[in-house]
């Protein structure tokens, strides 16, 4: 069985900056408090009639093509992991599909929230694997500006989340020591509810209500201390497992990619794991948590700014909604 790799790396964010300090005008919150609980300084949020969840992943699943010097032709299936498509239904990956004028190749959206990218890869390296398919895009995307609560009863969510897209190129892997070496995925949904955007569902006899709108349900709701508590502890179990899986240590990684939810997590994070900071990917402080889209953007900065080479040992790993949280180790 072969190994897939990563051949292309890219990401696209809308041009529209939002400070800490827009957000004051909003609600009742302060830069002091945002930077303090979650070290996000500005976030990205798209701009209606320019950016879609679909053209957003197309534009840095481009970027990624041209990175691993292959055309939009070249690729046999979309992986697209996003919680905010451009419409209820179908999924965005025929959409991206569409924009890129790619014909009749499968298109497979996952809905894993926080998570979606890592499980997304899982996905496509299967395909790989078994010689199903040989290029794949696996992107990221998100759209949340257009869903969030911005008074004072929803500040502490809507402070958070930010819009923005990345994308791999996933192929086949010459070498058997290079590329993706495992991945390892996990869910718990006994606390589905405690990090969920419970209305408008299924469950419910009318779609949508003014109680619903009134109430806050159509918004994302978030128990804070219950997501912080599970995040510091999956996130150094999911990577020591990946570790372990390969005969590695903490002290072998070159590059951590960590989902970007919260500066304070991702500290307890490379503390807990022993790495440097040089060590460990974060951009939260300029993008906020762009959920699936966070892993790839925090890649493909990476892989720009020359902070991961060939032969490093590179793992990502999220936390999220679900729960459910992953982790991929690679050899780049």
């Amino acid at each position: 069985m072969r190994n897939s790799k990563i051949a292309g790396v890219g990401h696209y964010v809308p041009e529209r900056v939002i400070t800490n300090k827009d957000l004051e005008k909003l609600m009742d919150t302060s830069d002091e408090w945002i930077r303090e609980r979650t070290g996000i300084q500005e976030r990205r949020y798209f701009q209606e009639g320019v950016d879609t969840t679909s053209n957003m992943g197309a534009k840095a699943s481009l970027k990624a093509l041209e990175m691993a010097g292959l055309k939009p032709e070249d690729v046999d299936m979309i992986v697209f992991a996003t919680l905010s498509p451009d419409y209820v239904f179908p999924g965005s990956g025929v959409l991206m599909q569409r924009e890129m004028g790619l014909k009749e190749i499968p298109a497979l959206d996952v809905r894993n929230q926080c998570s979606g990218f890592v499980y997304a890869l899982s996905v496509a390296d299967q395909f790989i694997k078994t010689g199903m398919y040989n290029t794949i895009l696996v992107v990221g995307s998100e759209i949340h500006s257009n869903g969030l609560d911005f008074s004072t009863r929803g500040r502490n969510v809507s402070v958070i989340f930010g819009d923005g897209a990345g994308a791999v190129v996933l192929t086949p892997s010459e070498s058997k020591d290079k590329g993706i070496l495992s991945t390892h995925l996990h869910a718990d949904g006994e606390f589905a509810e405690e990090l969920a955007v419970i209305d408008p569902g299924s469950t419910k006899k009318d779609r949508l209500t003014h109680e619903m709108i009134e109430e806050g349900t159509v918004y994302p709701y978030m128990n804070g201390n219950q997501v912080f508590k599970h995040a510091v502890t999956r996130f150094p179990e999911v990577i020591e497992e990946a570790l372990e899986k390969n005969g590695y240590k903490p002290s072998d990684i070159d590059m951590l990619i960590p989902h970007q939810a919260n500066l304070r997590i991702t500290s307890y994070i490379q503390q807990k794991m022993g790495l440097p900071a040089d060590k460990v990917m974060s951009n939260i402080q300029k993008y906020g948590n762009t959920t699936a889209a966070s892993v790839p953007i925090a890649l493909s900065e990476a892989v720009q700014e020359g902070r991961i080479k060939e032969g490093d040992l590179v793992c990502m790993a999220a936390f999220g909604s679900g729960f459910t949280w992953a982790s991929a180790l690679i050899r780049w």
